[in-house]
């Protein structure tokens, strides 16, 4: 079975301040910064921030409990970032795949929407596992994030 999930987020912020926050590793070091709490901690295995780079997410309160993903597209000119988990996370309960994608739009010069989708694969005789899929942590993660970029006025040309 393939499926996916999305939510908009609306941001007051630009869209080149909040992709320079989406983009690479810049993300995974505010997600450590405002919500490692809340979603865990991050952690580069391999890579510089582009395609191919792999990072660990360690859940908090969990013994054990962590993913590896992989990036798998970062377009700057399209402002979009997709992952693909590798390890750990919904891949041990089941999922074949398991991707985020994340797009940055220009709703006007002062605002913008964070589009997250969750895109997945399963056996069919697993259909138990779709109610376990849900974008709210990425929801949580880009109202954060967006109100940091508003905040502090996040430096667009330091891409």
């Amino acid at each position: 079975m393939k499926d996916e999930l999305s939510e908009e987020t609306l941001v007051q912020a630009p869209a080149n301040a909040v992709w320079s926050a989406y983009r690479g590793l810049e993300l995974g070091r505010l997600v450590d910064k405002l919500l490692g709490h809340v979603v865990g901690k991050v952690e580069v295995i391999e890579g510089d921030g582009g395609v191919g780079t792999i990072v660990k997410l360690t859940f908090p309160g969990t013994s054990g409990g962590y993913m590896k993903e992989i990036f798998r597209i970062m377009d700057d000119e399209k402002r979009v970032k997709e992952t693909e988990m590798i390890e750990g996370g919904y891949i041990d309960l089941g999922f074949d795949v398991y991707r985020i994608r994340l797009e940055i739009i220009e709703k006007d010069a002062e605002s913008t929407i964070i589009r997250s989708t969750v895109k997945y694969e399963f056996d069919d005789t697993k259909t138990e596992l779709a109610s376990l899929v849900t974008v709210k942590p990425l929801q949580t993660m880009a109202e954060e994030i967006g109100k940091h970029v508003s905040e502090k006025k996040y430096d667009a040309n330091n891409l």
